[in-house]
């Protein structure tokens, strides 16, 4: 049974994945995240885009200006639906470069089992507000599913290796806080 609270959660969460795809997905491409309570993560890859930026000038500018609207416009509609003030987030987001391959399905299946290493769920596949099902899924989808596919090479492989605690040598790469 659905729950008026899991309603508001599914209605907040859609909205938040709108505003991404109209702020976001224009400057990254997405290729896996993970909304929780009180935080998300995603890993996206930037597109490489040519040309001017205006008076961003460079696409650091631009990309940073299109975070801060997506942030302002998803707290500006939280706070008016939940009739509150403030700020929803801490002044400056995180980022880190990955350029390092090896790292990258180890980040996805970290990034899925977030539910699970903060309490929230014992299995992934219980916390509908990440991509864990879509990766292998039949449903249309904006995430770059075909190369995460290519990184874990078959969905027993994907579904294995998110059974098993994330432990790397180099956590730097992992952010939380």
């Amino acid at each position: 049974m659905i729950t008026i609270n899991q309603i508001l959660i599914n209605r907040v969460n859609h909205f938040f994945l709108k505003q991404w795809a109209k702020y976001i997905e224009p400057l990254a491409g997405t290729y896996a995240y993970c909304l929780l309570p009180n935080h998300f993560h995603f890993l996206v890859k930037t597109h490489d885009l040519k040309g001017t930026f205006g008076k961003f000038q460079t696409f650091q500018k631009f990309s940073s200006k299109q975070f801060s609207n997506f942030f302002s416009s998803y707290t500006q509609a939280f706070n008016k639906y939940y009739d509150r003030h403030g700020s929803l987030f801490r002044p400056n987001f995180k980022r880190k470069e990955i350029n390092n391959h090896k790292y990258l399905a180890t980040i996805v299946t970290y990034i899925h089992r977030n539910p699970i290493h903060h309490g929230f769920k014992n299995h992934i596949s219980d916390w509908q507000h990440c991509s864990y099902d879509a990766m292998f899924g039949t449903q249309t989808t904006k995430l770059r599913r075909t190369a995460v596919q290519k990184w874990y090479e078959n969905p027993t492989n994907y579904r294995n290796s998110h059974k098993m605690e994330v432990s790397l040598p180099d956590t730097s790469l992992f952010i939380d806080y």
